[in-house]
């Protein structure tokens, strides 16, 4: 069978700079019905492993490492045997939940294949130093954390984040790709790359 996405969307909370909010995460389930690969491990476990169901996990690909996108990551790689994955550049944040546990390093340009179709490993930094976005391009998706959201760019004004940073990665790695891909985010609703890209220069004038 062909492969698909599925998703859950889980609630907890995001810790960062002595702040603590509640969020609703998206976390994404790429496959078909014998195999997938997990995008994000947040808040609860029980109910991801509910969407896999009974499929083999290649991989738990984590797009950053702010806690509220890895703090089911041990616990989903203990149930499912899975390879956590993460960009070396976010072990900083890593190591603030997870001291003693390591992470298999992801790097740009990385192809993993999962049902079939490839996902492409794309570095996007700034809204931490080792964001990444996952593109199918069989699926004429992206997957892009807390890179690009529906109206704008994702948050810099926490530690180890920069706007001109996360407008880059934006511009020169994901605006390069086809319009109509569609842009699955890590919180709210999904857009698409030509639905954002005109909206640019209103992101620069408001610094956000």
């Amino acid at each position: 069978m062909s492969a698909r996405i599925d998703y859950v969307v889980t609630s907890g909370t995001f810790n960062h700079d002595g702040e603590t909010h509640e969020v609703d995460n998206n976390v994404w389930i790429i496959g078909d019905d014998d195999e997938v690969v997990i995008i994000d491990a947040a808040h609860d476990a029980d109910e991801i492993l509910a969407a896999v169901d009974d499929r083999r996990v290649k991989a738990i690909i984590c797009t950053h490492a702010h806690d509220d996108h890895i703090n089911v990551a041990e616990d989903l790689a203990k149930v499912t045997d899975a390879l956590v994955m993460l960009h070396p550049a976010d072990e900083e944040l890593w190591r603030h939940l997870y001291p003693d546990d390591d992470f298999e390093s992801l790097f740009d340009g990385e192809v993993i294949e999962v049902a079939g179709i490839e996902l492409h490993i794309i570095h996007t930094p700034g809204h931490t130093p080792g964001g990444i976005s996952i593109y199918a391009p069989e699926l004429d998706a992206v997957f892009t954390g807390d890179t690009l959201f529906r109206g704008g760019p994702g948050a810099t004004g926490r530690s180890l984040s920069d706007f001109p940073t996360i407008i880059d990665s934006i511009t020169e790695r994901l605006f390069e790709l086809p319009s109509e891909t569609i842009v699955h985010t890590g919180h709210g609703d999904s857009t698409s790359i030509g639905q954002e890209a005109p909206d640019l220069d209103e992101w620069l004038q408001r610094g956000h």
